[in-house]
């Protein structure tokens, strides 16, 4: 029987643990080829988190340079994949996210005709600002796509407010989930060398819009949080930026109450998740993976693209302001009421099964079709798919759309 070949296109770390599930769902599914194509935004990160999931690239652009800007990465992206999509004529090609691969991924394959499916799509701020790029990048990954997973309802209406089609939007839960889920239950071991007593705060500082006063500022009330609480001990795996590394080691390195580790395997990172009394963060991604584990989460940022969680009461906007942020934090720390209310182990992004959601809506789009009397020409590519065939209740993917409100139960810690 013909076979569709499909193009997962990944360039980060966190593009790889998430694109990790949708990949294997993909390689279950009888009729597709899959093949795993590498930018190297991030290089060993991004190695060492498909290992991670027993994954390797088929293709590695290996396009990392060292001080690298956002233009002359973008253009090296479209250089190096566009080729690849001339030869190869993939039937599909998806990415996750908001980084430069996954912008650049899809107007390659929009220059090329070629259908895109963008998981993870629809998050917004409206403030093209913050996050920067990352914004920016969504909007025109969404808007080229022919195939857009949103995590949530909210980001459904947000594709709604742009003018995306409705047919090319299905809400299928975030494939973040599916790999945290798949890592907890295995419950890894902690990073060597924290301590096993007092309480652990997990805390990552990476953004741009992060860089500089505002780092600095995070980092200070870091270290009264420190001299407030001393049985608290921080975890901080530093971003390999110099900007943000150098900032990190001259603030709190050598500090007893704190460690600063290299970046984590995903599995340690999940360790630390599991053990944490509070999360500290400015990433998008502990946004959605630790209050499903029963983690409150405060936010290091003045908005977020991740609103769910805030409108739940497990995550908290604080900002960078050290005062606030010693206050919020110090509560949750010395009030276990306050606490519990946010340490609620629910999870409005997903219910561990948006891969295979994904790969079913994937499939459908991709089936083979009866080849066109040679009378007839072949209709032009329009940027529509078809929808996928009704499958069994039984099946994960049976309803590979879902409605508003089906994680509003959310995800109970393994």
């Amino acid at each position: 029987m013909a076979t569709s070949t499909v193009f997962c296109v990944v360039g980060t770390r966190p593009e790889a643990i998430k694109m990790a599930p949708v990949v294997r769902a993909l390689r279950r599914r009888r009729n597709l080829t899959v093949r795993l194509l590498l930018t190297g935004q991030h290089r060993d990160l991004l190695h060492d988190a498909l290992a991670d999931f027993g994954l390797r690239g088929d293709l590695d652009l290996d396009l990392m340079r060292p001080d690298q800007g956002l233009s002359g990465l973008a253009a090296r992206i479209l250089d190096g994949i566009d080729p690849v999509l001339a030869t190869a004529r993939p039937a599909m090609v998806l990415a996750q996210g908001d980084t430069t691969t996954v912008m650049a991924a899809a107007i390659a394959c929009f220059h090329r005709r070629i259908p895109f499916g963008h998981v993870e799509a629809g998050l917004r701020t409206g403030d093209l600002g913050q996050p920067f790029p990352e914004e920016f990048n969504r909007i025109v990954a969404g808007r080229a796509a022919t195939l857009n997973f949103a995590p949530t309802e909210g980001a459904r209406l947000a594709l709604l407010r742009e003018g995306v089609a409705p047919d090319s939007i299905h809400v299928t839960g975030n494939t973040v989930i599916d790999a945290l889920l798949a890592v907890a239950r295995s419950r890894p071991p902690l990073p060597p060398g924290l301590p096993r007593n007092g309480r652990l705060a997990l805390l990552t500082l990476h953004r741009r819009e992060s860089f500089g006063a505002p780092a600095e500022r995070v980092l200070q009330a870091v270290r009264r949080l420190c001299e407030a609480v001393p049985d608290l001990h921080v975890l901080y795996p530093v971003h390999p930026n110099p900007q943000v590394r150098d900032r990190a080691h001259a603030l709190l390195g050598g500090h007893p109450q704190v460690t600063l580790a290299g970046p984590l395997r995903y599995p340690e990172l999940v360790a630390a998740l599991q053990a944490c009394t509070l999360v500290l963060t400015d990433s998008g991604g502990l946004q959605e993976e630790a209050p499903a584990l029963g983690k409150p989460v405060l936010v290091l940022r003045e908005v977020t693209e991740r609103p769910e969680a805030v409108a739940l009461g497990v995550a908290r906007l604080v900002g960078t302001d050290p005062d606030r942020i010693l206050a919020e934090a110090t509560r949750l720390l010395v009030s276990p009421a306050d606490h519990a209310a946010m340490a609620r182990g629910v999870s409005p992004y997903g219910d561990g099964r948006a891969a295979d959601r994904i790969a079913a809506l994937v499939a459908a789009a991709v089936r083979p079709r009866p080849r066109p009397r040679r009378d007839r020409a072949a209709p032009p590519f329009h940027g529509s798919v078809p929808q996928p065939a009704a499958e069994t209740a039984a099946s994960p993917a049976a309803q590979p759309s879902l409605p508003p409100a089906a994680f509003a139960r959310g995800a109970t810690a393994p």
